[in-house]
């Protein structure tokens, strides 16, 4: 693995090659940070499995991990993101490379045909991952960069549209972190949290994973209402560190919550379409 150290932190970022059998075709494969250990209180994040799973299944994860959500393919309705291509289509997932369609039956986790290069440039708190990919009439030039300062992780990703036709694209933020056991996380702006079994808005503005639900491996998804009118900013329940922060440089289109016996995480998502000679930018920093 790659990695990031100060006095502070030890960030382990998956290196796209040596660790591919971690990879596969739900999370951005440049740039997906692993573990975030502190020097002094030892692992801060987690995942699904975690810790029992040393090799947890690569559509779970653990980490820090980012996603790009939808494939692209010829004859895609972009009007439609949740459309299905035919079984067995080869199509280009950003991030990931080209994968093929599942057929009927199959696993969520998609065969990966080819996995993108990255070029890694690298010093002790940045890593830099550049690549390109192309199917069709899309082309596009993707950046990754990881900077860590103090106790300071930040995530930017750059996309550049050098093809035909233009890019639509669901990006999110799938960071997991340790089941507080009760309260999890606020939000700068007001949501509200429907009728559901697995979690409940405080008056204080936190989420609390409900102690009456049965939790287990399977976990509890759900989506939160709010208003989308500004950056989102998360203070997140640490069972080491107390509170951590996580700021996004984007106003959110969509915000689901999931969590399970080991490992709760938020999903900012932001939605954008890129036009051919122009490009994207957004980040997430997380403040240990």
């Amino acid at each position: 693995m790659l990695s990031l150290r100060n006095d502070h932190l030890d960030v382990s970022i998956l290196d796209p090659i040596q660790d591919q059998a971690r990879l596969g075709s739900r999370y951005c494969t440049g740039g997906y940070v692993y573990q975030v250990a502190d020097h002094r209180l030892g692992v801060l994040t987690s995942g699904p499995g975690y810790p029992a799973e040393e090799y947890p299944p690569v559509f779970d994860g653990q980490g820090l991990p980012e996603a790009f959500r939808d494939p692209l393919w010829p004859g895609a309705d972009s009007a439609s993101p949740d459309s299905r291509p035919a079984p067995g289509t080869t199509m280009l997932m950003l991030g990931v490379g080209l994968v093929q369609a599942p057929t009927s039956g199959q696993a969520r986790e998609m065969p990966v045909l080819e996995f993108c290069r990255w070029e890694i440039g690298r010093s002790p708190t940045k890593v830099l991952m550049q690549t390109r990919q192309q199917l069709a009439g899309w082309a596009l030039e993707l950046t990754r960069e990881l900077t860590l300062a103090n106790r300071t992780l930040r995530s930017e990703t750059r996309l550049v549209n050098v093809g035909q036709d233009p890019i639509h694209f669901r990006w999110f933020p799938h960071p997991f972190f340790p089941n507080p056991q009760g309260e999890c996380c606020k939000f700068n702006v007001p949501v509200a949290c429907p009728e559901n079994p697995g979690y409940e808005l405080l008056d204080n503005g936190f989420i609390q994973m409900k102690l009456d639900h049965p939790w287990d491996r399977r976990g509890h998804f759900q989506a939160l209402q709010f208003a989308p009118d500004e950056r989102l900013v998360t203070l997140q329940k640490h069972p080491k560190l107390g509170l951590l922060a996580a700021t996004c440089s984007y106003v959110p289109t969509f915000l689901p919550i999931w969590g399970n016996c080991n490992c709760f995480s938020f999903e900012p998502y932001t939605e954008q379409t890129v036009a051919p000679g122009t490009e994207a930018r957004w980040s997430i920093t997380y403040d240990f």
